[in-house]
């Protein structure tokens, strides 16, 4: 199983037990160095910036989040909700499938509302002509799919083949275009400037009949700019072109790239034991507190993890690994292996790094696990101060 790498940043002079368990920390000092970076991106290029609520919607944030950048993005009413109610900026609602119950409200609260297709464009004519004309002030857009594939993991590539995201783009005609203000391709996941390249030489062939008609393109998130070693200067320029190229205005709406690396979950050992090899029980889930270790798969990265030397290993039941598992009845509950940085025994703690994006997001309580506390922690004041804590209450009346 891939690790995915983490930094710690500030986190590794963090005190873990200054927190219950589980938990959400947030850095938010770590938040505004990557806003920081993406503003900087923003200015030189010229573009507009949105932060990807799916991929991290603690709103408490949003203070900080509306200091640097130009709104945010959202997939459906619920989101688009929480946007008006706290965020500060511009609102882009994109949803696969708009439900005609709903849209009166996008279309209220949005500045852009996307739409899959343009069948469901012309189906929700009557709703988008009756908004506009009590006032509302909305651009329409058309999300396509520009039929290049980078993703390394299929069920996360919305270019894999037969995807249901997206209006294929060589199927697009005079009359789509007429439909629509901007156009949206999203097409990366936690990539660098090379695959966002190859897609617009791909997009451009296709596109470039209608530039100039175009008011705006956004190019959506999976961008990975915050990351060190991304190549942010050739992004600057590539969007320089790009707007030149098109006259239209573009937009980006970077979702990791916001909460990259600010953010650990700070879990307990409850329990060791073994069966062929060292086993602890955790009060951390995969399954209900980090999905995407069993959906991707992937290995999240423990904060102070000790080194291990792969060669030197005869069998991981010798290797100084110890298997993590969750605490629920799933028999797949297994977060991975690792060489500890504390005692495997009861009662310590030890956290994952790089938690804030596409985990926070995605908790449930199955099996009536508990939710993650969540923190805020300022590492350059050392400030800290516990934002939600979630009781039985909650696991309650998510269902009757």
């Amino acid at each position: 199983m891939e690790t995915r790498a983490g930094d710690p940043g500030a986190f590794a002079q963090f005190d873990l037990s200054r927190v219950d368990s589980p938990a959400f920390v947030v850095d938010a000092a770590k938040l505004r160095d990557n806003l920081r970076i993406l503003a900087e991106v923003r200015d030189a290029a010229q573009v507009k910036v949105l932060a990807a609520l799916k991929a991290f919607s603690m709103w408490s944030t949003a203070p900080i989040i509306g200091e640097y950048l130009d709104g945010v993005c959202t997939s459906g009413l619920w989101e688009a909700r929480l946007a008006g109610e706290f965020y500060d900026g511009e609102i882009a609602t994109y949803c696969a499938a708009y439900k005609p119950d709903d849209l009166d409200e996008i279309l209220r609260l949005s500045d852009h509302v996307i739409f899959n297709s343009p069948q469901q464009i012309e189906r929700m004519r009557a709703v988008i002509e009756a908004a506009r004309a009590r006032g509302d002030d909305f651009d329409i857009g058309l999300r396509v799919n520009p039929l290049h594939a980078e993703g390394e993991v299929p069920r996360y590539d919305p270019c894999a083949p037969h995807s249901r995201l997206g209006f294929p783009i060589s199927q697009l005609t005079d009359e789509h275009v007429e439909l629509v203000d901007g156009i949206h391709m999203h097409t990366l996941c936690e990539q660098d400037f090379r695959p966002l390249e190859r897609t617009w030489d791909k997009a451009f062939d296709f596109l470039e009949p209608w530039f100039g008609q175009f008011r705006w393109i956004n190019l959506g998130g999976g961008h990975h700019i915050t990351r060190s070693d991304y190549q942010r200067e050739e992004l600057v320029r590539f969007l320089l072109d790009m707007q030149e190229d098109t006259g239209a205005e573009i937009y980006l709406e970077p979702g990791e790239a916001v909460a990259l690396d600010a953010g650990i979950l700070v879990g307990t050992i409850l329990d060791t034991g073994f069966n062929g090899m060292p086993l602890a029980i955790t009060d951390v889930s995969a399954t209900c507190h980090m999905p995407d270790v069993i959906e991707a798969p992937y290995r999240p990265a423990m904060l102070g993890e000790t080194p291990v030397d792969e060669s030197q290993l005869v069998d991981e039941a010798q290797g100084g690994r110890i298997r993590l598992g969750g605490p629920s009845c799933l028999a797949g509950d297994v977060i991975g292996d690792y060489a500890l940085p504390v005692p495997a025994e009861p009662g310590q703690r030890f956290a994952f790094l790089d938690q804030a994006h596409y985990s926070m997001v995605k908790t449930t309580t199955f099996n009536g696990v508990p939710l993650p506390s969540i923190w805020l922690w300022d590492s350059e004041t050392d400030q800290l101060e516990r934002i939600r804590q979630f009781d039985y209450e909650d696991f309650r009346d998510r269902l009757s």
